[in-house]
């Protein structure tokens, strides 16, 4: 596939997982790098979440857990909160991953996460969740 290909690719593929969240960002990025713009649309998606090795809600853990332990990454972290539940994630999966990343990258930083996933179940009308153990 060419550059434009590739494009249309990914931009078909983060409409699916993202829908407009995605988009905002990609939007967000075109009058001061356009350039990570495309490559997060071509490559991020285009190459690398369309492989078919995992499915979406694998792909989708894997982020949030990522985006979790990395820290200051809430405005990507809500975005994939939003895709984590477009490919069928739950409520519940979604807040025992953020739970069972404490032990692998503090309480502090799943925290943060989780207050981001509360910010997304409210939008969405999905509060409360009831995971305890």
């Amino acid at each position: 596939m060419n550059r434009e290909d590739r494009y249309a690719y990914g931009m078909k593929v983060l409409e699916q997982v993202d829908g407009e969240a995605g988009a905002r960002i990609v939007d967000s990025l075109a009058d001061t790098s356009p350039e990570l713009g495309h490559q997060v649309v071509a490559w991020a998606f285009g190459d690398m979440y369309a492989r078919p090795e995992l499915a979406p809600r694998e792909r989708q853990l894997v982020t949030l857990g990522v985006l979790t332990a990395l820290g200051g990454c809430e405005i990507e972290l809500e975005v994939h909160l939003n895709a984590a539940l477009n490919v069928g994630l739950t409520t519940t999966e979604i807040t025992e991953a953020l739970l069972h990343s404490a032990v692998y990258c503090g309480m502090p930083r799943s925290i943060n996460a989780t207050l981001v996933a509360k910010k997304v179940f409210a939008e969405r009308g999905l509060l409360p969740v009831t995971n305890l153990g």
